[in-house]
């Protein structure tokens, strides 16, 4: 097996924001941030898989900050964790005044990419050298998310799920549970 440096497969892209970028309030509208991330997503995990790749999920989508128009926009994204065929990214997008010069934290997202061949099949993707501290909690925080997620779905998809174990969880929140009888 082959294996790269995170390094090796980092990759940043900006962007001015212009006004068709916007939304109906002004700000930089969200969806044209995830496709700009998707698509950088892309690009870094085929750089590491030297093949095409798909995005497989996007964990952890959280706007922190407004993107004005006239802003500089800055994605940066790296090879966070390897499995056999998938890859996450990790992305970090900043936007900055071109006129002030003051840097804004907008997003962090981790986008699972899967590598494909010609005909659609999932191939094997280099494992992962990671040389800072860094780099290897990113790869421990991956792991932890997908055993987070896979313990989630197994706890709510089970056959035997009853809402009944979980009314008393419901209680701090702004919800009222109204089910026919035979639900």
């Amino acid at each position: 097996m082959t294996y790269k440096t995170v390094d090796a497969t980092r990759i940043s892209i900006s962007e001015l924001m212009q006004p068709s970028h916007s939304n109906f309030g002004g700000k930089i509208h969200g969806g044209y941030i995830l496709n700009l991330m998707d698509q950088i997503a892309f690009a870094c995990a085929s750089k590491h898989s030297e093949t095409y790749c798909v995005t497989a999920s996007v964990d952890t989508v959280d706007f922190l900050n407004p993107i004005e128009i006239g802003e500089l926009v800055t994605m940066k994204a790296s090879i966070n964790f390897v499995g056999r065929t998938s890859m996450v990214v990790g992305i970090r997008v900043e936007s900055e005044n071109i006129r002030t010069g003051k840097v804004k934290h907008c997003n962090s997202s981790y986008f699972t990419m899967v590598a494909k061949d010609e005909s659609g099949n999932s191939v094997e993707v280099p494992g992962l050298i990671v040389n800072d501290n860094t780099e290897v909690k990113r790869f421990l925080k991956s792991i932890k998310r997908s055993e987070t997620k896979r313990s989630r779905q197994q706890e709510f998809d089970r056959a035997d799920f009853t809402h009944m174990d979980y009314l008393d969880d419901l209680k701090p929140y702004r919800v009222k549970v109204e089910l026919p009888e035979n639900h």
